[in-house]
Formats: C-alpha cells, sequence, structure tokens
C-alpha cells in the first residue's frame, strides 16, 4: 500500500512512528527486508532558518532523527545524548541568535546540509542524502526545493512597533506568548512542489494529514501551489486526525496560531477550517476526520469517527493509523 502523510514538527514525527508500525514495519529504521508498502512524508519547510551560516530544517530533522532511532524523546527535538560546546561559546562570543540552541552532534547535520546547498545540490537531494545515514524507512520529501519561511507579525515588546519576524523567533525565543496577527509564507506564491511531491499524492492509495499544527506545518505545506490542488484531484482518500483534544493542542502552541487566523481551538473547527472535498466552492480537503474518543464534532461533507488520539507509543499512534485506514475504506 502507498501511504502519503502530510507532516510537520513533532507531532508529525511521532504519527509516521505509528503509520510504520500500522503496516508492520519495524517504527524505528528501515526494514530488513524489502516491503510491500511504501510510505512517504511530504514534511513541512517553512519553519527553516538560516544562523550562523547554517541552513536549519527543523521539521525534516525531528522526522529524520525520530525515525531512525537517533531523536532526543525528553527534548522531543535535537540528538540524544547530545553536547552543547559550539552553543556555549556562541554565547559567550555574544553572537545572535543566543536563544536557538544547536547540539554538536546536530551541527553536524546542518554543516553537512549546508555544503551541500552552497554546492547547488537542491533540499531534496540533500535530504535524501542525509537520510542515507538515518535510514528512516520513509520517504521524506521537502514541500519544496525552494526557500520558503514562515514569518509572523507581530508587535514586538521592546518597542511595539508591528513587524514580521521570522517562526522561529517567534517560537522559540518569545514562546509564542507575542500576539501573532498574521502568518506569512514567505516566497511560498513563488515556491513550486518539491520533486516527487505531486506524484506521491497522485499516486497514493490513502492520504493522511498528521495531527500536526494546521496553520504554520500543514498550512505552509498547503500554501505551495499545486499541492493543495493535487489533494483535492488525489483518487485516494484524505483522512485528517485532528491536534486538538479537549478544546488543547496535543503539543506545542497551535492554539495561538488557530486564534491569529480566527479558528476556534475545537476539533470541530479545525475540520471545518480543512472542510469538505465534496464542497467545490469552499476548496476543502477531507474525506474523513478522526477526532478524540468522546467528543463530537459536525464537519459537513466529512465522515467523522472518534477514536483514541493520545500518541502514547508506536503501538497506540498505530491503532490510531488503522483507525484512519478503516475510515478511509483501506486495508493494508
Amino acid at each position: 500500500m502507498k501511504v502519503t502523510v502530510i507532516v510537520g514538527g513533532v507531532g508529525g514525527a511521532r504519527f509516521l512512528l505509528g503509520v510504520k508500525a500500522a503496516l508492520g514495519l519495524p517504527p524505528v529504521g528501515a526494514p530488513d527486508t524489502e516491503t510491500k508498502h511504501q510510505i512517504t512524508a511530504v514534511v513541512n519547510t517553512g519553519d527553516d532558518i538560516w544562523l550562523h551560516g547554517l541552513r536549519i530544517c527543523p521539521d525534516l530533522d525531528t522526522c529524520m532523527y525520530t525515525l531512525g532511532g537517533g531523536s532526543d524523546t525528553e527534548r522531543g527535538w535535537g540528538q540524544r545524548d547530545e553536547t552543547w560546546t559550539v552553543s556555549n561559546e556562541l554565547k559567550a562570543y555574544g553572537a545572535d541568535a543566543d536563544w536557538f540552541a544547536l547540539g554538536d552532534k546536530d551541527i553536524a547535520t546542518h554543516l553537512i546540509r549546508s555544503r551541500m546547498l552552497r554546492a547547488g545540490y537542491p533540499l531534496s537531494a540533500v535530504t535524501e542524502a542525509l537520510c542515507d545515514r538515518w535510514r528512516p524507512g520513509v520517504t521524506l520529501l521537502p514541500m519544496s526545493d525552494d526557500r520558503v519561511e514562515t514569518h509572523v507579525v507581530v508587535d514586538l515588546p521592546s518597542s511595539g512597533e508591528r513587524r514580521a519576524i521570522h517562526f522561529q523567533e517567534w517560537w522559540v525565543r518569545y514562546r509564542a506568548k507575542l500576539p501573532a496577527h498574521a502568518f506569512v509564507p514567505v516566497g511560498a506564491d513563488e515556491a513550486k512542489a518539491g520533486p516527487g511531491v505531486l506524484e506521491a499524492i497522485a499516486g497514493a492509495d490513502v492520504i493522511l494529514l498528521a495531527p500536526s499544527n494546521p496553520v504554520v506545518s500543514i498550512g505552509t505545506v498547503l500554501a505551495v501551489p499545486g499541492v493543495k490542488a493535487a489533494l483535492r484531484s488525489a483518487s485516494a482518500p484524505v483522512v485528517g486526525v485532528s491536534p486538538i483534544i479537549g478544546g488543547r493542542p496535543l503539543r506545542g502552541m497551535a492554539d495561538a496560531c488557530l486564534a491569529a487566523i480566527g479558528v476556534d481551538t475545537t476539533a470541530e473547527a479545525v475540520g471545518r477550517h480543512y472542510g469538505a472535498r465534496k464542497d467545490d466552492a469552499a476548496e476543502g480537503l477531507l474525506d474523513g476526520w478522526l477526532i478524540a474518543e468522546g467528543e463530537r464534532a459536525d464537519v459537513p461533507g466529512v465522515e467523522v469517527r472518534d477514536v483514541p488520539l493520545i500518541m502514547s507509543g508506536p503501538d497506540a499512534t498505530a491503532a490510531m493509523v488503522r483507525a484512519a485506514f478503516d475510515l478511509a475504506g483501506v486495508r493494508p
């Protein structure tokens, strides 16, 4: 079975562990033998940023480390057993941005990526090369090889000046505490979908929207021209998984992002934000929508089902994915 997943961030990476487990694959690492199943993850790159001369791709790296067995599960990002010598030295020099910590092993990834990018390799080829080391067992596709960066319009606390800052500064430095007036995926209008992205959508047996941030993860992928149209025209059913349980995000600060675009922090509101594929006028995306067990949501034109959504481990997440397969009417 060919499964294509639209993902971003830590929640998306953990969801991919469950997709692998639901298909009978080892959640971590590549299978020892050839498998008849194919998983492709279209990964948000709007969080990417240049710092200290290095190109950092947080969502791609989180997926790669998590699926390859090298992620720091306590922090939820970066590599396990990290040291911080370089970051500490940068702070001693007073080098910006001291609010964004880079582990020493993580820096090696960024050095390789930056060197390859400067040599002219596209991000998709760089990602493939990096995955040769981690063997995630999932094809990780950047949403675009073009530079797209999410910026956030805020009022700066020091001056009150309204300006756009990089998403990472808003998210990491200010912990999303500055009220966001708008999110702008800079460069998205002129970007092209990355190699293999549209083909993975068109050739899938089922398409899943991971329980990632609807605004700055899934929403940024959808901002790349051609991606939303490909999802709408795909022959495969599209099933989304709610990132909201009991009126709160599963992880992170999606509520702050949803508030900025006028969407309530509820599973129903997010489902309606994505909309139904049957609704041509609204250009919706969903055929099915999974919400937390015991909750209710009315999303016109979309089949809604409540199931356990806590990703406590690969087995629990695999059960969630199997529920998505069942809702889509597909069998591995």
